[in-house]
């Protein structure tokens, strides 16, 4: 009997992510992903510089280094990527079920959503602020969003080795998730009419989950309908945009201190 099309998918789509690896690149994000225990961890690459500044976190990851001419690095990575003479092949990080992290994971009740957030800088800088403070978990889809890539481990500065980064078939229905399991569901949106101060105190002990969207287009229209409600950050100048890392940034200390 001819399997469905959806199971032949799920199966591909299962192997594919199996076969998957990451490379990592440069100091900062090698030396947090050698030191965590949780990374599997496949292949390193490092010059002479580098493998002496990583001495202490290649003894204890336990890993043999291939050492490498600086002047023809042969990691494969893309030719603008600032390696500081060291490569990391990893396996992406597996942080579990998303329902279990988000109930019951380390930090405050708070999570981030991404609806389509594309740039790994931005994702990365929201990783950070995460960690920061303390949210137990940032979600975005499999598809139209982000992975796991050496442009987000650098940019997240070791954030990646430790905040939950959660990715999520249907963005909507782990929205849906969310709200069964008690949290607030606030949109960002620069044209709301409540401000974000006046959502959080509404949510009141509630956890909260904020949805951030793409810059430009921002929200789409069925992320916008999931939301419990619509909040934007006010703005006392002319000119009141922020980029989508630094929005999270500021609703992420907002919603840690206003209750």
């Amino acid at each position: 009997m001819k399997k469905p099309t959806w199971v032949v998918e799920k199966e591909r789509a299962k192997r594919s992510a199996a076969n998957e690896t990451v490379w990592l690149f440069g100091l900062h994000a090698v030396r947090d992903a050698l030191m965590n225990p949780a990374r599997q961890k496949l292949r390193l690459l490092v010059t002479k510089n580098a493998a002496d500044k990583l001495a202490e976190a290649i003894e204890a990851s336990g890993m043999a280094p291939e050492i490498e001419d600086a002047r023809k690095f042969s990691a494969p990575l893309a030719a603008e990527s600032v390696h500081q003479g060291a490569a990391l092949e990893v396996k992406p990080l597996d942080w579990g079920k998303f329902e279990d992290v988000c109930a019951t994971g380390a930090g405050a009740p708070l999570v981030v959503m991404l609806d389509r957030v594309t740039d790994p800088h931005n994702v990365g800088a929201i990783l950070r602020s995460a960690e920061v403070f303390g949210a137990r978990a940032v979600i975005a889809t499999r598809q139209h969003a982000v992975p796991e890539t050496g442009a987000l481990a650098k940019t997240a500065s070791g954030a990646l080795e430790r905040q939950p980064y959660l990715r999520v078939t249907n963005l909507a229905d782990a929205m849906e998730t969310l709200k069964r399991m008690g949290f607030v569901l606030l949109g960002l949106d620069g044209d709301a009419e409540a401000t974000l101060q006046q959502g959080i105190v509404a949510a009141g002990t509630r956890p909260i989950a904020l949805v951030m969207g793409a810059e430009g287009p921002g929200l789409r229209e069925k992320t916008r309908e999931t939301c419990d409600q619509l909040v934007r950050i006010p703005f006392g100048g002319a000119f009141g945009s922020l980029n989508v890392s630094n929005a999270a940034a500021v609703s992420l200390y907002a919603a840690t201190t206003a209750r």
